[in-house]
C-alpha cells in the first residue's frame, strides 16, 4: 500500500481546535504524510484562541511550509497528494480560492489542487454568512472546491466541544477518504 499525502492549510479565522483536533487525527493515519502550513494570521489566532496550540499542529506535521514558500512542493501541479483540507477556512482564503487569486503559498495550493481537479476541502468558519461570502462558495464548489463549514451535527451523541469537534475532524476523513473511528456513521 502506497503512503498517502494530504495537505492541511490553517488560516486566521476563529476555529483553531479544528485543525488541532484534525492534524492529530491525520497524524495518526499509518501511512500518511502530513504536510502543513501555517499562515501568518493563523499564528495570531492561535495564539489568542489556543495558546500553545501552534505546536501541536507543527508537532502532527511530517513536513512544515511557511506561507511565503512559493517554490515549495505544494506549489506546483507536479507534486502529487491526496487532498487539501484549509481548516479552519477564512473568508479571505476563501475569497482568493473562488477568484484564482495566489498571493501566498495557501492560496496557490489550493488554486492547483483546483486546476489538478485534486480534492479540496474548505472547512469555512463565519456567521453570519454575507452574500460576498455565499457567492465566493458558489465560485469556490463550482470550480471543484468542497465547502465544509464547521457545523457539527448534535446526533453524534457527545455534545460536548471535544465532541462537536471531533464530528468536524472525523466528517473532514470521511471526504478525503480516510477510515476514521472518531465517529460512528448515523444508521437511525
Amino acid at each position: 500500500m502506497n503512503t498517502r499525502t494530504i495537505l492541511l492549510a490553517v488560516t486566521g479565522a476563529s476555529g483553531m481546535p479544528y485543525a488541532v483536533r484534525l492534524a492529530r487525527a491525520l497524524a495518526a493515519v499509518s501511512r500518511l504524510s502530513l504536510h502543513v502550513i501555517v499562515s501568518n494570521a493563523a499564528r495570531r489566532v492561535l495564539e489568542l484562541e489556543a495558546p500553545g496550540s501552534e505546536k501541536a499542529i507543527l508537532d502532527a506535521a511530517d513536513v512544515v511550509y511557511r506561507e511565503d514558500e512559493f517554490a515549495a512542493s505544494p506549489a506546483s501541479g507536479s507534486w502529487l497528494h491526496d487532498g487539501m483540507v484549509i481548516c479552519p477556512c477564512s473568508m479571505k482564503t476563501l475569497a482568493a480560492v473562488a477568484t484564482g487569486l495566489g498571493t501566498n503559498l495557501v492560496h496557490r495550493a489550493a488554486d492547483v489542487a483546483l486546476k489538478e481537479r485534486r480534492r479540496l476541502i474548505l472547512v469555512t468558519r463565519e456567521t453570519p454568512l454575507s452574500l460576498v461570502h455565499i457567492e465566493n462558495m458558489a465560485a469556490a464548489t463550482r470550480a471543484g472546491a468542497t465547502i465544509m463549514p464547521a457545523c457539527p451535527g448534535f446526533y453524534s451523541g457527545d455534545c460536548t466541544v471535544d465532541g462537536l469537534v471531533d464530528f468536524m475532524a472525523a466528517r473532514v476523513l470521511d471526504h478525503l477518504g480516510i477510515p476514521q473511528d472518531i465517529m460512528h456513521p448515523w444508521n437511525g
